[in-house]
């Protein structure tokens, strides 16, 4: 007798049974799915109601993977922007640091337009400049205050012309080149000036004495009661011959007992273009340069 394990399907009930249910259901679908497929292309409108409805059905699965798509793509684009920003970040510091420097260069022109415009106005005055040039340098740290400025013998500059800017006296010429010159300024230690007092209820004449360490001695000529007062204005008296007067030269910061200490109201540092003026009256400083001429020859 033959063992077992070795009978075939049919002699089993159950198992014939289960391929007989097979073969049936895969024909019942071969045959259902031919009469659709026959359908679909004989009439396509007829299964559309079926389609909607298993649309209608599948819906909501769609709708929440479009939801967690697109919940994704933000989230993922939230780490991008996020890395992006410090180099957006970055790009703007660049852009307003930029910003403020153009700013600051337009500033600056327009305030050099402004000096330049208050050196017009000095040309269209009474007095018509010599030259108009920049002042190029000057001494801040010497006991000794010279001031250079760009323009010399060729502009038509000669010694002892005075300097000013729109605010006010700056010094006087001292030495004269071919381009440059030289120029004593009034904080210098040898630089005198008949000043007076700009009021017009008091009265006071006076010298101004550079002190060499950026102030100016305001020397009273007739001693008695001190008539000055702190931001009181001097200004050129016009005596000497060299300065036109009415040009403001400093503003008393301190009072003492024969005048008072002063700033001056032009500070060379501050200082870009400068005017050179011809000497008020020359015939004066030449008449009082005679004498010691004459004394020297003697």
């Amino acid at each position: 007798m033959a063992p077992t394990s070795s009978r075939r399907s049919s002699n089993s009930r159950r198992v014939q049974y289960s391929v007989f249910t097979g073969y049936v259901l895969a024909t019942i679908g071969a045959v259902t799915g031919a009469v659709l497929l026959g359908l679909s292309l004989y009439n396509p409108d007829t299964m559309s109601g079926t389609r909607t409805v298993a649309s209608d059905v599948v819906g909501p699965v769609g709708e929440a993977s479009a939801e967690g798509r697109i919940a994704g793509q933000g989230f993922f684009e939230s780490i991008g922007g996020y890395f992006r920003a410090g180099q957006q970040n970055a790009d703007l510091k660049r852009e307003v640091e930029l910003a403020r420097i153009r700013l600051a260069e337009a500033e600056d022109v327009k305030a050099e337009n402004a000096r330049l415009k208050a050196l017009l106005c000095l040309s269209d005055s009474e007095v018509e400049p010599v030259a108009v040039t920049r002042l190029i340098g000057s001494t801040a740290s010497s006991t000794r205050r010279f001031g250079y400025i760009g323009a010399g013998r060729s502009k038509g500059i000669t010694v002892g012309m005075p300097v000013r800017s729109p605010r006010g006296v700056v010094g006087r010429v001292l030495e004269v080149g071919s381009s440059t010159s030289r120029i004593l300024l009034l904080t210098d230690s040898q630089s005198v000036l008949p000043v007076r007092l700009a009021s017009a209820d008091r009265e006071a004449t006076a010298f101004a004495e550079g002190r060499g360490d950026g102030r100016i001695q305001i020397r009273l000529i007739n001693l008695g009661i001190n008539p000055l007062r702190e931001g009181d204005v001097l200004v050129t008296s016009g005596a000497g011959g060299y300065y036109h007067p009415g040009i403001a030269v400093a503003i008393v910061s301190k009072v003492t007992s024969d005048g008072a200490l002063a700033r001056p109201i032009s500070d060379p540092a501050a200082t870009g273009y400068v005017s050179v003026e011809p000497i008020w009256q020359p015939e004066a400083v030449d008449s009082a340069a005679q004498p010691v001429e004459q004394s020297i020859s003697n």
